[in-house]
């Protein structure tokens, strides 16, 4: 297990982690780091821990704050994948109607042209060879 050293408010901490997550731990640490140098500046001198404590409790927020976030879009995704798949199914069934209407107007059409079939254009007429 490889282990890294990262810096955070100017202290050196050995870490492990494991195999090809060295840079993201060590973007971790960095991000922890700046959080924690931006309350310092914010609230002054405070004590180490209790800045610490402040950032990972801010970190916590802003976590919670996404998860309930992303949780809304994939509750929103769900409804619009509902709503896709009625108007899905709502285009097939109008597909269905709109080809058994051309078909029984068609059928409709040749009965018409066999009862012309005397106009000497010959059985079923011109529709039907169209058709």
């Amino acid at each position: 297990m490889p282990q890294i050293n990262v810096t955070i408010d100017g202290k050196l901490y050995r870490m492990a982690c494991g195999a090809g997550e060295e840079a993201h731990l060590t973007g971790l640490a960095e991000g922890f780091g700046a959080r924690i140098g931006e309350m310092r500046q914010s609230f002054g001198e405070i004590g180490d821990m209790r800045l610490q404590v402040m950032a990972a409790l801010t970190i916590a927020d802003e976590l919670a704050e996404l998860r309930t976030r992303h949780a809304a879009l994939e509750a929103e995704t769900a409804e619009l994948r509902k709503t896709a798949d009625a108007a899905e199914r709502s285009r097939a069934e109008d597909a269905a109607r709109a080809v058994d209407g051309i078909g029984r107007a068609a059928e409709r059409i040749g009965k018409l042209a066999d009862s012309l079939g005397g106009s000497g254009v010959g059985k079923g007429g011109v529709a039907r060879e169209i058709l």
